[in-house]
């Protein structure tokens, strides 16, 4: 659900080639915010290129930003924050603008994610409601003997992660030809 929200922020502002900056593709967070970007695209009858994969440090983000073809996308949702900061300095050593040229989202809200130049778009999850939420299911589980297999409701109560737009996320400027 978050990477959805993050690539519909992308394809709401006009972004037709969204490109994706993994984590390492055995995680399952990376996993899930493939598939989510994914699941986005085709909803939207966007095509979706394989992703670049990192392994949620600055540096992989870096890397990568050096090779990423700009003229490709004009928009990437990366998996996590730090590796959109390494991402948006390569990409600036290049003179390629955020969000003149490529717009970034991230993921994770981290506390300097707002203090990046420019201020980073990301996906905010409450990582301690989370938390709390599922040692909350555990020990309502143990006290009524079952097992989190056997639980039906759902997954009510989860918190839900919020979108923050920053300065990173614009509409697609005109591209020259």
């Amino acid at each position: 659900h978050a990477a959805r929200m993050a690539v519909a922020h992308l394809a709401d502002l006009g972004h037709r080639s969204i490109a994706h900056l993994a984590g390492p593709a055995q995680w399952m967070d990376a996993q899930r915010r493939a598939a989510g970007w994914r699941d986005e695209l085709e909803e939207r009858g966007l095509a979706a290129d394989t992703p670049a994969a990192g392994d949620w440090g600055a540096e992989s983000g870096y890397r990568i930003g050096l090779d990423f073809d700009a003229t490709a996308h004009t928009a990437v949702f990366v998996a996590n924050d730090q590796m959109a900061l390494g991402f948006m300095r390569a990409l600036h050593e290049r003179g390629i603008s955020v969000p003149g040229d490529i717009s970034v989202v991230g993921f994770d809200d981290q506390p300097e994610a707002a203090y990046f130049l420019p201020p980073l778009t990301t996906i905010r999850q409450d990582y301690r409601r989370m938390g709390s939420y599922c040692i909350d299911l555990l020990l309502e589980e143990i006290n009524a003997g079952g097992t989190p297999e056997k639980r039906t409701s759902g997954g009510h109560g989860i918190p839900l992660p919020e979108l923050v737009i920053r300065a990173s996320t614009a509409p697609p400027r005109p591209r020259q030809k």
